[in-house]
């Protein structure tokens, strides 16, 4: 148990105030409370308390590619994740064939049911299987499949209401009917990988399509004749997935999304895969050889960018240097909105009575000083 005093985010601004940790949950003190002397103090001063980040779409890190990521290998990733900040996650599993899907959704269980430490796993994010080809990036095309309601079904069923998040594209055939479906299995549906219509990705959000994947990357682009899945995106409710490294959107991009969308429709996402935290070299995302040249990932076959090296706390910096916006305006976008689009908002995302523990201290620079997870102080070491 913990007690912090400082500079604490609550209601989309800092207030002076302290932070009673108890049973792993946050309790906000009154200002005449008393605090048993045993408790332990964390010193806060001259830093600000802001929620845990959530990535909802990475496919790894420090050498560990999720579709191949054994339990332990899953705790090694949410271990890097925690010392960046990262204090919760979905694992993104790409496109593959049932049997490894199934494999890792076994992981995914297991990681679950064993109280392993790290950044807490909430979940899975299924990038495909119901994806075109056209717009397929590193999607291995012989995988990609028309819509199947009944094989969501087993997954679903198999990973005990598991997965959260779904990436989908609205034109492959049978798609548009089973969002509907998707919705009822208790999973989030995004749109992209796509080169649908503007009509047919209005229709998608109509089915209930909540939030838009990698925006402006492997999907049709906005043309003034005709919008598309960008444009659609852009001027409807979902949500949308920027990935904020400096290579997959410009940063009048990312300033252009967030002037469009608003702050509390953008979720910050990492996109990462098994290079982040590792130097250049030769890597793999799935079935996919990459080359990663100045923290740049591509397909070693056409050169066609792959993922990212991002980590959450380099994501919030550049987001707070593109913008110029405060610190208190840009924290949502890694921690309130993805949290309310996956459906924790009511445990994670916010600092709150009876909320789950999970906090980052920042420092005058925007470092990041102290992690905790569920109630425990991370170590760094």
């Amino acid at each position: 148990m913990y007690i912090i005093n400082g500079e604490i985010y609550i209601e989309h601004q800092f207030k002076k105030g302290t932070l009673w940790i108890q049973d792993g949950c946050i309790r906000l003190c009154r200002e005449d409370e008393k605090i048993p002397e045993t408790e332990e103090v964390i010193d806060a001063a001259g830093k600000k308390i802001v929620p845990g980040f959530i990535d909802i779409h990475t496919h790894g890190a420090v050498g560990i590619d999720v579709n191949g990521a054994s339990a332990d290998d899953l705790e090694k990733i949410g271990s890097f994740f925690a010392g960046n900040g990262t204090t919760a996650w979905l694992a993104s599993v790409l496109t593959d064939t049932q049997e490894q899907t199934n494999w890792c959704i076994e992981q995914y269980k297991e990681y679950r049911d064993s109280g392993r430490k790290g950044a807490e796993l909430l979940g899975i994010h299924l990038e495909g299987p119901f994806l075109t080809t056209e717009y397929k990036g590193a999607m291995p095309e012989h995988l990609l499949q028309k819509g199947n309601p009944e094989l969501a079904q087993k997954y679903q069923s198999l990973a005990q209401g598991g997965i959260r998040y779904i990436t989908v594209s609205p034109e492959v055939e049978g798609v548009l009917d089973m969002i509907p479906a998707l919705k009822k299995m208790g999973i989030a549906v995004a749109m992209g990988h796509s080169g649908a219509d503007y009509i047919t990705s209005m229709k998608a959000i109509e089915q209930g399509v909540e939030a838009v994947t990698h925006t402006g990357n492997a999907m049709r682009l906005l043309h003034q004749h005709e919008p598309a899945i960008w444009g659609a995106g852009l001027e409807s409710d979902a949500y949308c997935e920027i990935i904020c490294d400096g290579r997959h959107l410009h940063p009048g991009t990312v300033r252009l999304i967030i002037k469009t969308k608003g702050l509390e429709r953008v979720v910050a996402i990492t996109d990462s895969i098994m290079a982040a935290g590792l130097p250049d070299g030769n890597y793999h995302l799935g079935v996919n050889q990459v080359v990663v040249e100045d923290g740049d990932a591509k397909l070693a076959s056409n050169g066609v960018r792959a993922g990212s090296t991002l980590t959450q706390n380099v994501a919030l910096k550049n987001l707070l240097s593109y913008t110029g916006l405060p610190l208190e305006k840009i924290i949502p976008v890694l921690t309130e909105n993805p949290a309310k689009l996956i459906g924790v908002f009511d445990k994670k995302g916010s600092i709150a009575d009876g909320k789950d523990a999970d906090l980052v201290l920042l420092d005058e620079n925007n470092d990041i000083s102290d992690v905790i997870i569920r109630g425990e102080r991370w170590s760094f070491t």
